[in-house]
């Protein structure tokens, strides 16, 4: 398979898995205050349209949904990208993963949320440390270790078949 399509699978997975287990994690513990899904999602669009996403139904909801998942493509294109250069990130999933977690939740929270339209308040220390983990699990460790599985199912195909023996190699 070329480099480019190994590249591309590797970031469509990374970043579909993740994103998945990143927003299943913000709808249960959502969902245990009360807290639909497709308010989630409305609030993950207000970073865009502001409070008016807020009201603004199925359209609305998409669009958070269609850009959660853009982030998470982004940090599994950016996780996949550093792996090339920096191979320790392949070579030590869970410590890299971990740390990406994290990073991923510094830069979200300390960057883009503040930039963003998204009514805000700082987090509590346990929203930190709640967030911090589920994005250590549900994006670090799965990037990680997606990039190394990736890179080693380069450097070390799986046979589809048995190589075939010598009858004498039997005995």
């Amino acid at each position: 398979m070329p480099k480019e399509a190994t590249a591309f699978r590797t970031v469509l997975t990374a970043g579909a898995i993740s994103g998945s287990l990143d927003i299943s994690a913000a709808f249960i513990r959502a969902g245990l205050s009360g807290i639909s899904p497709a308010r989630v999602l409305r609030f993950i669009a207000s970073g865009l349209l502001g409070p008016q996403a807020f009201t603004g139904g199925a359209a609305a909801a998409a669009c958070g949904a269609l850009a959660h998942f853009t982030i998470a493509f982004t940090a599994s294109l950016v996780f996949y990208l550093a792996s090339r250069r920096l191979s320790f990130l392949a070579d030590r999933p869970i410590i890299s993963g971990a740390l990406y977690g994290i990073a991923v939740w510094a830069v979200m929270n300390m960057v883009v949320v503040p930039l963003s339209a998204v009514p805000h308040r700082g987090p509590s220390a346990e929203d930190v440390i709640i967030g911090v983990v589920i994005l250590i699990f549900c994006i670090g460790l799965p990037n990680s270790f997606i990039v190394r599985w990736s890179g080693k199912s380069q450097a070390h195909p799986i046979p589809l078949a048995l190589p075939k023996q010598e009858p004498s190699a039997l005995r």
